[in-house]
């Protein structure tokens, strides 16, 4: 467990005055000890030179009374002088101050040299220890004699125990007192670093109206005795005006704290409310606290704006009945509404974040995401109908993809959107077979008219004659000729009218068809119609054409409406020219219908295709052929165009004066080989 902050300050105050104390205790004992030793070294020597100088005397003379004086005198001098003994030259003791007879064993243990001044040995008996000094008696450069002297520790011991209890007693009294005082310097900052920390928690746990600074006794306002009331500082006793910005003082710098602390600094409040490091550190936090709780309470308020405009824009999204969703690069789904999730039939949080294959079919899957490629290389927006198999059913849909620029330029994703036009479809189709039923009836009311008539006629005159000519002669031939050919005339009346059946049905069929097969199909029925007036249909057909995949009754619907417009266009004497070709850059399959009618105004080429806009006079056209046409050409994912007149490519007669041209432009429908494309170094396979 770690330590407090306080516990270390304090731990940092008393340990180094304690390891000081305790080296300065033992460097102040060593050092009285070694001259306290010194000092006794030094007088034992004194004692033993001095004695020794005496004794040359009695030696000489071989006084034992006056040695015995002098050792005797001598160990009285002091109570821890322990011996004292006179050795001759050749080292027997002569006096000697033992009350219980002579040691032998101190007569060697300490033996000095002529040539020595003195000799010192420590001696152990035990219980004792006990400073042998050994001095030379010498007159003139011979040895007389030695003295002995034996010094008792124990008054120097006691010395240096004196000695070391007052360093000790002194150092504990003055670490004691370094204490205190450091202890009182150092609990006002734990004290102020306590509050700090405490209104840090506080501040962590989201309370943000804690006072960390000390109270002032005299506040700015106070101080400048300046009155304004209208002040940010004024009043505000829990921060210094230094940190406040917009204060109105006349030499206050406009702005935060960094701008205008220069000019404050030189301020008398600044001088007279400033305090020490950790008061600038409190007054510092609290200005912190205040500017936190300023910038947390705008982040709520843009919180809360974002949260009421984000649910705005759900209800808006969800409220819409088309379906939008958003994708990034890699086809990944980010936002969603409400509408696709019904038409997915799945949750917000089954689609985001998930692609296409994990929704669609795989099929559909890889339709969509070649559109993305698409759209991200080419920077170009989709716009299509096409069917769609949904959670409840099948729906038409108007979809439109548009690629979504990200600040630098770039597509950073796709925005698709839809709307369902189911209904939409239905009306078409109902339009469709209206003006179907009304182009054939028109059709059959013609040829009931212009053939029926006659053919019966003549079938019945030629029945007639066959009857009285005789059989196997030429005029029986010829009339079984006019017979057979009016029954071929009745056949056609009879596909035309098989043709302009109505179907209940309303469903699309989609199929592989033969578009130069669909093509004669409707220009077998009309062809004998249109030359009653003398108008020609010619054919030029592109050879092995690739299969087109589509509704065959819509398909052939298309090409009856173009060819009664021109038709109509032309009225007698004139021709209709029917092309295909096949466009291998674009996998297009091109049909052209030109014909050398009155041609189209330039101020009513561009509404053509309007739903019941008709240049035909009244009753003579609902003005739904062309809007029909457009529609259903753009089911397929085909478009029309058209001239009028007719460019120099198109020009059957030779001349420009004259003429309408259509150009239906069909894709072509084939198995595509699997390849890949790489997106943000993503390997993605597409067919």
């Amino acid at each position: 467990m770690k330590l407090k902050f306080h516990s270390r300050i304090y731990l940092g105050i008393f340990f180094p005055l304690l390891l000081l104390g305790v080296v300065n205790f033992f460097v102040v004992t060593m050092i009285m000890k070694d001259a306290l030793l010194e000092e006794n070294r030094n007088r034992g020597i004194s004692i033993g030179i001095n004695l020794a100088a005496r004794v040359t005397e009695p030696i000489l003379a071989m006084d034992f009374f006056r040695m015995k004086a002098l050792v005797d005198k001598t160990i009285g001098l002091s109570d821890d002088i322990y011996y004292t003994f006179v050795l001759d030259a050749k080292g027997e003791p002569l006096v000697h101050t033992f009350q219980d007879g002579f040691p032998v064993d101190l007569q060697a243990v300490n033996v000095v040299s002529d040539n020595q001044d003195y000799n010192i040995r420590v001696l152990d008996t035990g219980s004792k220890l006990i400073y042998d000094y050994a001095i030379p008696v010498i007159i003139d450069n011979d040895l007389l004699g030695t003295v002995r002297l034996g010094l008792l520790r124990t008054k120097v011991q006691e010395a240096i125990n004196r000695v070391m209890l007052s360093a000790f007693l002194s150092t504990g009294l003055v670490i004691l007192f370094a204490g205190f005082v450091g202890t009182l310097l150092a609990r006002p900052i734990t004290g102020r670093i306590k509050i700090l920390h405490e209104s840090s928690e506080q501040a962590m746990g989201g309370k943000l109206d804690s006072q960390t600074a000390p109270v002032l006794r005299k506040n700015c306002w106070e101080i400048m005795d300046c009155g304004k009331h209208d002040c940010p500082a004024y009043g505000n006793v829990n921060h210094r005006c230094w940190y406040i910005a917009g204060t109105l003082c006349p030499d206050c710098v406009e702005g935060e704290y960094a701008l205008k602390i220069s000019s404050c600094k030189n301020c008398q409040v600044y001088y007279k409310c400033s305090g020490d490091e950790i008061q600038s550190l409190a007054e510092s936090f609290d200005s912190m606290i205040l500017k936190l709780k300023t910038q947390l309470s705008e982040i709520q308020d843009a919180e809360r704006t974002l949260r009421e405009q984000g649910h705005l824009r759900r209800t808006i999204l969800d409220a819409t009945p088309d379906f939008v969703s958003l994708q990034n690069r890699q086809s990944v789904y980010m936002a969603v509404n409400k509408a696709f999730r019904q038409i997915v039939g799945r949750q917000n949080v089954d689609v985001i974040g998930k692609t296409d294959f994990n929704i669609f079919p795989k099929y559909l899957a890889e339709k969509n995401l070649r559109e993305n490629l698409n759209i991200i290389k080419t920077g170009r927006a989709l716009e299509k109908q096409e069917e769609v198999q949904t959670a409840v059913g099948k729906k038409w849909f108007h979809v439109v993809k548009i690629p979504v620029h990200n600040p630098d330029g770039g597509i950073a994703g796709i925005l698709w959107s839809g709307r369902d036009i189911t209904e939409l479809k239905q009306i078409q189709t109902r339009l469709v077979e209206f003006q179907k039923m009304e182009s054939i009836g028109q059709l059959a009311a013609g040829v009931a008219h212009e053939i029926n008539t006659p053919l019966g006629i003549i079938m019945g005159y030629a029945q007639l004659l066959l009857e009285e000519v005789p059989e196997g002669g030429e005029a029986y031939d010829g009339l079984k000729t006019i017979e057979r050919q009016s029954k071929i005339c009745r056949r056609i009346v009879a596909d035309l009218l098989s043709f302009s059946r109505h179907t209940e049905s309303t469903e699309s069929t989609t199929t592989s068809l033969d578009v130069n097969q669909s093509i004669e199909e409707v220009v077998s029925i009309v062809e004998h119609t249109y030359k009653l007036d003398r108008v020609e249909i010619e054919r030029d057909y592109y050879p092995n054409l690739p299969a087109f995949k589509g509704d065959k009754e819509k398909i052939r619907q298309v090409f009856v409406n173009l060819l009664n417009n021109a038709f109509y266009a032309i009225g007698t004497d004139g021709t209709i020219r029917i092309k295909t070709s096949f466009d291998n850059k674009n996998d297009e399959i091109i049909i052209s219908v030109a014909d050398t009618g009155i041609g189209i105004p330039p101020e009513k080429i561009d509404r053509i295709f309007d739903p019941f806009y008709t240049t035909k006079p009244v009753g003579k056209g609902t003005g739904l052929g062309l809007s029909i046409t457009f529609s259903i050409l753009q089911e397929h994912g085909g478009r029309i165009e058209v001239e009028s007149p007719p460019s120099s490519a198109w020009d059957i007669e030779g001349k420009d004066a004259k003429g309408t041209v259509f150009i239906i432009h069909l894709p072509f429908s084939k198995d595509r080989e699997i390849k890949e494309e790489i997106i943000d170094g993503q390997n993605i396979s597409i067919r």
